[in-house]
């Protein structure tokens, strides 16, 4: 129970007892006042009655007598007359019934005025002429109390209403500082700091409320302080300080987590010698100084084409990596980088197209980290010795289909729900068992299979990919996947799903329409977050309200805050494959332990990704995480009824 009913409880409980009190102190008394009156009016009636038929008595007129007592009996206030004539011991009776109009029978039942009687002896003289008995009728003493009782019940009801309002809104009042509070001491459970509270009239209260805030800004401090200590780790570990560009540490962590998946892409080797030209000129200053405009110009000018990931891999070489493009789209960046570091060369006073070269590794399937560095190591070796500004080593492997063959399939796919479901075991650390399955997708092309990382580049670049979550999501409910295994299952997003006002709506619809919600959890890539955090907080809102579960997934990739954690209230983040990569001795483990320390601390679930050996899966061990996934636990083909 509640305080607000406690009390409320307590002063009804106190006001009854005054109020119960008050009405039987009140109605005894008038029980026995009314008791008084009657007997007085009893003994008053029998003396002035004694005092008339004393002639009438002794002049021995019956009818007399007869006549003065029914004046006094038919006034209804009397219930019996007894006469005895002491001369010859005739005895005359007068009743009345009891009949009390106006008051229930029950109340008349309960017996409240006992039998009141006044007997008296009437003489002349010395001679006793009769024996007189007055009953006296208790219908006044009933009517008169029981027009009291109802009058003050009413009263007291009327006052129990007019308490009972009183109370509650001024319990409200006095009690509103606590339910904040309340709600505050809730959000600080949550790790959810607002803006400090008001501080109460109430000293006692105003001093808890000083208190609460002081505590949230306390914890709030030391959230912001692991926040601030993921950036300066990423910084100190993963940032090259002079271009404000990832590292080689980066880079290799990225690409290993590339290569993990089945994707696409290419990765850029360039290698700048122009730069040891400005170093030598005009000192190592201005060298870094260039090296930052530079970088700012690459992240600018790239940045229009596609997303990528440029790093500074050594003094004077860069790395570009491209993920889930097509051909043409690399052309096209490929195109941008050599205009882009032509305008800095020329800005410097050197000749364009000189000075530099770039090496370029288109990946095909079965590739490792080795073969693209390797690779693109080679085709930047030979663009050096043949003197050109980039040469490619482009893959053999034909394409499949054109774009718009790509569009015609695809959407004929989505709309006939040609899909094949796989999925993989998200396991837990701690105990033998699985955590959640997360959903991948294929398509049977041609007599072959075509995986997600062959046609997912597609699918963003026709802007389908609202229209394939839909199907995917309405697949996995009407195959019933869903139901087949007591965890929940894990659908991926694509990034138009998550801006898309239409896709929203849908999905409400849907999960309301779901008698399992809850087993269907949806990953949000971390990038998406960044891109348009409102967009993903009001998804975010419908999955929670409609009972399901949502994640972050290649959380830590981003470079930025971790505050949105604090605003989505993600279930479970997914660490990023890079991390399962990096090599302890590169002081990697304090980044991870940050990040890893950040969700913990809102209570959120760690998940460990591209796990592939368990000598991977001890490194984790002392940052007591979760749950882990990755090719330790490979994709399995979902059996489907």
């Amino acid at each position: 129970m509640t305080l607000f009913r406690q009390l409320y409880a307590l002063l009804f409980s106190l006001f009854i007892l005054v109020i119960a009190t008050t009405g039987y102190v009140q109605f005894t008394e008038t029980q026995e006042f009314l008791t008084k009156q009657m007997e007085s009016d009893l003994n008053n009636t029998s003396h002035s009655l004694g005092l008339m038929l004393s002639p009438a008595l002794e002049a021995g007129d019956n009818v007399t007598a007869e006549t003065l007592i029914n004046v006094i009996f038919e006034g209804g206030y009397y219930q019996k007359v007894i006469l005895l004539w002491n001369v010859d011991g005739h005895q005359q009776v007068w009743n009345n019934e009891l009949v009390i109009e106006g008051v229930p029978q029950w109340f008349i039942d309960l017996g409240l005025f006992d039998v009141i009687s006044n007997k008296s002896t009437i003489t002349s003289g010395w001679l006793q002429l009769a024996e007189l008995e007055i009953v006296a009728h208790p219908g006044f003493g009933y009517l008169e109390l029981w027009r009291i009782l109802s009058n003050m019940v009413i009263l007291f009801s009327i006052l129990f209403l007019i308490a009972i309002v009183i109370a509650r809104f001024g319990l409200t009042w006095i009690l509103k500082p606590l339910h904040q509070i309340s709600i505050h001491a809730k959000n600080i459970a949550q790790r959810q700091f607002g803006p400090e509270m008001e501080h109460p009239k109430t000293e006692e209260l105003k001093e808890l409320v000083i208190a609460f805030n002081s505590m949230s800004s306390q914890l709030k401090m030391i959230f912001d302080s692991l926040d601030e200590e993921v950036s300066s780790l990423r910084t100190k570990n993963l940032m090259d300080h002079a271009s404000g560009l990832p590292n080689r540490q980066y880079m290799m962590g990225r690409l290993s987590s590339w290569v993990s998946e089945p994707n696409s892409g290419a990765f850029f080797m360039v290698k700048m010698d122009w730069l040891d030209e400005v170093h030598n000129k005009y000192g190592y200053q201005v060298r870094d100084e260039t090296i930052r405009i530079l970088s700012k110009a690459l992240q600018d000018e790239l940045a229009q084409v596609s997303q990528s990931v440029i790093c500074r891999i050594s003094a004077y070489e860069f790395a570009f990596l491209l993920t889930d493009v097509e051909h043409d789209k690399i052309v096209t960046y490929l195109q941008t980088l050599v205009r882009a570091v032509n305008q800095e060369i020329a800005k410097a006073g050197s000749n364009p197209n000189e000075g530099f070269a770039i090496g370029i590794a288109q990946r095909h399937t079965q590739m490792t980290v080795s073969d693209i560095l390797s690779q693109a190591d080679n085709a930047l070796q030979q663009a050096l010795q043949a003197n050109k500004s980039y040469h490619w080593f482009e893959t053999d492997t034909k394409q499949l289909y054109t774009r718009e063959q790509w569009r015609s399939e695809l959407n004929s796919a989505i709309t006939s729900d040609a899909f094949q479901f796989r999925w993989q075991e998200v396991c837990l650390n701690a105990e033998a068992g699985v955590l959640q399955r997360e959903i991948y997708c294929q398509l049977q092309l041609q007599g072959r299979t075509v995986h997600a990382g062959q046609f997912m580049p597609y699918i963003e670049l026709l802007s389908l990919g609202s229209l394939l979550d839909k199907c995917l999501i309405s697949s996995v409910a009407q195959r019933g996947i869903v139901t087949k295994l007591p965890e929940s299952i894990a659908i991926n997003l694509t990034h138009q799903s998550l801006t898309d006002v239409s896709f929203h709506q849908w999905l409400g619809q849907f999960l309301k329409q779901q008698q399992h919600p809850h087993k269907i959890a949806f990953d949000i890539p971390e990038a998406g977050v960044y891109s348009n955090p409102e967009a993903c907080q009001a998804l975010c809102q419908i999955i929670r309200d409609s009972g399901s579960s949502f994640g972050i997934d290649h959380f830590g990739r981003q470079f930025g805050s971790m505050t949105y954690l604090q605003t989505l209230r993600p279930s479970y983040v997914k660490l990023d494959q890079s991390f399962a990569f990096y090599d302890e001795s590169q002081h990697n483990s304090e980044l991870c332990r940050a990040l890893i320390n950040v969700a913990k601390g809102l209570n959120i679930q760690v998940i460990v990704t591209g796990i592939q050996e368990q000598a991977q899966l001890q490194r984790f061990e002392s940052l007591y995480t979760q749950a882990y996934q990755g090719f330790i636990s490979p994709p399995q083909d979902i059996k489907e009824d």
